[in-house]
């Protein structure tokens, strides 16, 4: 696990990973993308959902914004099969001191350090935080 930028933000985080349905981590992406910088974070995400769908041998995915339901919020995305609709990942996306934030989480089973090593590889990415 890198070092750990935002205390509040990573504890929040390991809420949002207890018990539930399936067995969950996750990583939270620093960027360095600024609130104008909105579409960047958009590709951004496209990115991370390669990566993380990648290291979770999920096959091909898409992102779904939630826009026809009120169960989602505003900056609320999931990674969801092309196949059947399954689970891959969700995460949530927060400007905090100028810059965005996005929270992911996924069910365990990708190798979190090298997952944690091509996220921060890709471009507007400052840092990442794996939780567990």
């Amino acid at each position: 696990m890198s070092e750990t930028l935002d205390e509040d933000l990573y504890q929040r985080t390991l809420h949002l990973l207890e018990p539930g349905e399936i067995e969950l981590v996750g990583a939270i992406v620093h960027t360095t993308l600024s609130s104008d910088e909105d579409l960047e974070l958009q590709e951004l995400t496209v990115d991370v959902n390669e990566v993380i769908a990648d290291h979770a041998d999920k096959g091909e995915t898409y992102i779904y914004a939630g826009n026809d339901t009120d169960e989602f919020a505003s900056n609320q995305f999931q990674g969801l099969t092309l196949e059947d609709d399954a689970f891959v990942w969700e995460c949530q996306q927060l400007l905090r001191e100028g810059t965005f934030d996005a929270v992911f989480y996924y069910e365990v089973g990708p190798d979190q350090a090298a997952l944690a090593e091509d996220l921060a590889a890709l471009d507007g990415v400052g840092n990442v935080t794996t939780v567990p």
